[in-house]
């Protein structure tokens, strides 16, 4: 059996199961275990696939038609131009998510007229895909990044030092704000919390509810039960004039204004942030003056 030949099988099971990325997803399994890029199956189409490679490739088809995400299998992701690592302890980070990064980079650029250095915390840092962007794109940023899971900060510590800003965050394990006292305040503090509604979970594609961490999803019986709590302790940890940058669900945007409505003088100016795709996606309020 040639390259070419192993591809299209792969290819073709991977349709069935109603993939419609298939030829893609195929062409990047392959790559993986020949550490090649994908113009190499092309230009060496016509060589032959030995049995381990065979069996090798197969046994990646039967977790990614399992339900497997691509992400876990390859072992990582790009956020941002930003290789990462991922495994079934964090949450795939998506595009959507760059949003809440963008916006933020926009912010810390206007704050380098004034400052140096500004300091920033990500709560529910995850794989550190959103820390790791800051830090990475903006020297002058400084990031504490936390998550109550030590096992996504272990993903996430080693993430940081593949990018090469280990240096410029500080990782903290812990429950929200409780990780980081003394430490403020912040100029800024993003988050993308769970915020999927429990029973919601259950109806999710299996790759979502069978392999990502239901921590880093479950957002309580109405999705927002953390979303809650960061409203309610962002103000204290804010600097005055600060900024929460926070992701939220695809229809959530009414609800978390009328939270943000509901506390008064803590936060000015807040307005929900569409995604490319016209769904609701960030939450920016600032802290008055």
């Amino acid at each position: 059996m040639t390259l070419r030949e192993l591809l299209t099988i792969g290819t073709n099971l991977l349709k069935e199961q109603g993939n419609e990325d298939a030829v893609t997803e195929s062409e990047q399994l392959l790559c993986h275990l020949l550490h090649k890029d994908r113009i190499y199956l092309y230009a060496y189409g016509r060589e032959p696939a030995d049995e381990i490679l065979c069996q090798s490739f197969f046994d990646l088809l039967r977790r990614r038609t399992g339900g497997t995400p691509l992400q876990y299998i390859l072992g990582g992701t790009v956020f941002m131009g930003i290789p990462l690592t991922v495994n079934e302890s964090v949450l795939i980070p998506r595009q959507d998510t760059e949003l809440l990064a963008e916006e933020a980079l926009k912010e810390l650029s206007r704050l380098t007229r004034f400052l140096k250095h500004h300091k920033v915390l990500d709560l529910c840092t995850g794989s550190g895909a959103l820390a790791i962007a800051l830090a990475k794109l903006d020297h002058n940023v400084r990031v504490t990044a936390t998550d109550l899971s030590s096992e996504a900060l272990e993903v996430a510590q080693k993430n940081a030092e593949a990018a090469g800003v280990a240096d410029a965050i500080r990782f903290c394990r812990g429950d929200l704000f409780e990780a980081v006292k003394g430490q403020g305040p912040f100029a800024l503090i993003l988050s993308n919390p769970p915020y999927i509604a429990s029973d919601v979970i259950d109806t999710l594609a299996v790759e979502i509810r069978d392999h990502e961490p239901r921590m880093a999803l479950d957002g309580g019986a109405d999705g927002l039960d953390l979303i809650r709590r960061i409203l309610k302790d962002a103000p204290d940890h804010l600097k005055p004039g600060g900024l929460l940058l926070m992701e939220i669900g695809y229809d959530q945007g009414p609800a978390v204004q009328a939270l943000v409505s509901a506390m008064g003088v803590p936060f000015v100016r807040s307005r929900i942030l569409r995604d490319l795709g016209g769904n609701d996606r960030v939450l920016k309020a600032r802290k008055p003056r």
